[in-house]
């Protein structure tokens, strides 16, 4: 949704809220934090809608606030209403992926998400609002169409594409979003250069645990070469870094390895596959 915090309807989200509070003074208290505002330097300023950026309390009232407006409306007025077919949803605060197996479906759906939200002064994005063709089939129907390969999402900083098993099924294809990519990479090239004339064994260091964090979110089944990928080009940020602290610098690749495998973790899947993360042991 676009500019989701910053357009959230602060009497609707009250009237939310006050479904779950029954304290009054609760709700006295959200009502003084929404209307904050925002300072900027000495000057103070608020729009009367939305919440405060920043704010501690701010994500969960959004949370509370998408919960009545879309999580309970899909549940119960699409899935068992109006779906013809089987439907998924997954939403994680404002981003969300709806699922359809009928095109029909997911073009009524679309049309009835924009009115709902225009009831509560909420917008789509229009650029990350799309319907495209995913799943087991699209492949197939595509190639038939001669429409190419099937289109790719972004969620949750990940890109999701139509991939294929060892044995031919399909399965949904997980990697690193380049947006995601792009920006943790330019992050390290500004840090190295202020790291510029620290020890390269400390700057190794901390380079492997930024990468574990790296590996901690990213490393998930089937994205092992886009990790590998990704490696490497921190690898080359560094062994430039170092090159360029002075002309006589002499830092080769082979030196870089020996760094890396003393001090960065090694690129492998830290995630379960969704089965056996869903299996149930006794």
């Amino acid at each position: 949704m676009e500019y989701y915090f910053d357009n959230l309807d602060r009497s609707w989200a009250i009237r939310f809220l006050e479904h779950r509070i029954g304290d009054k003074r609760v709700i006295r208290l959200i009502t003084k934090w929404l209307g904050a505002g925002v300072m900027e330097g000495t000057d103070w300023s608020d729009t009367g809608k939305g919440t405060p950026q920043g704010g501690i309390v701010s994500p969960v009232i959004a949370n509370v606030y998408l919960h009545y407006v879309l999580d309970l409306w899909v549940h119960k007025k699409w899935r068992k209403r109006s779906a013809g077919g089987d439907m998924i949803f997954v939403r994680y605060a404002d981003d969300y992926v709806a699922g359809f197996q009928h095109k029909r479906d997911a073009e009524s759906f679309l049309a009835d998400l924009k009115e709902r939200l225009d009831r509560y002064q909420l917008q789509l994005h229009p650029d990350k609002t799309r319907l495209i063709e995913f799943g087991r089939f699209a492949r197939a129907n595509r190639a038939s169409g001669g429409r190419g390969k099937p289109e790719t999402f972004d969620f949750l900083g990940m890109t999701h594409y139509c991939a294929q098993t060892r044995q031919g099924r399909f399965r949904v294809g997980r990697k690193p979003a380049g947006k995601r990519v792009r920006r943790t990479l330019r992050r390290i090239k500004e840090a190295l250069r202020r790291r510029w004339h620290e020890d390269k064994h400390n700057t190794a260091r901390w380079l492997g645990r930024v990468i574990s964090g790296w590996l901690n979110y990213y490393a998930v089944p089937g994205s092992y070469r886009f990790l590998n990928a990704f490696v490497y080009q921190v690898k080359r940020l560094l062994l430039r870094r170092l090159r360029r602290r002075s002309q006589k610098d002499r830092t080769s690749w082979a030196e870089i390895g020996r760094l890396t495998r003393r001090h960065w973790p090694k690129p492998q899947i830290r995630h379960p596959w969704p089965r056996q993360r869903l299996t149930v042991t006794t």
